[in-house]
């Protein structure tokens, strides 16, 4: 028996959306790196990039648990000597209202040059409102 393995513009590729509004941010960020890597498919591969687009709108809206509000950091270096900067939860959200859940997606994706690759199928936005209503995603349910 052979293995069969889908070339990566074979693949048919779908959009899907994900309403963030009032929904754990991992619980959402889970839902979307499933979808991006392409495990809800059969032709599953570990390797390639077979994983659909995901849009996540109202990004700002996303809730967390416990006191991570106040409490959960989040670090960059600027490159400069004693250059670490940190922000909590509260004021990344403020400041860059998508950059908590794209964090938490990259996370759950490969490290690498093909988790770079499929972060940049994943399209958030912090409003209700997205440009891409033309390629008609279809409302995926997270709870």
């Amino acid at each position: 028996m052979k293995t069969i393995f889908e070339k990566p513009y074979e693949v048919e590729r779908k959009w899907y959306l994900i309403d963030a509004a009032g929904v754990s941010m991992g619980h959402v960020a889970a839902k979307a790196a499933y979808v991006l890597r392409g495990k809800n498919k059969p032709v599953y591969t570990p390797h390639q990039e077979v994983g659909d687009f995901v849009v996540i709108i109202n990004a700002d809206k996303v809730k967390v648990t416990g006191r991570k509000e106040t409490d959960k950091m989040y670090y960059r270096h600027t490159g400069y000597p004693g250059g670490l900067k940190s922000d909590t939860f509260a004021s990344l959200l403020k400041r860059k209202p998508t950059e908590p859940l794209e964090l938490a997606i990259k996370g759950m994706l490969p490290q690498g040059v093909l988790g770079r690759k499929l972060l940049k199928n994943a399209k958030i936005y912090a409003g209700a409102d997205h440009p891409h209503v033309a390629q008609n995603p279809q409302s995926v349910k997270v709870e």
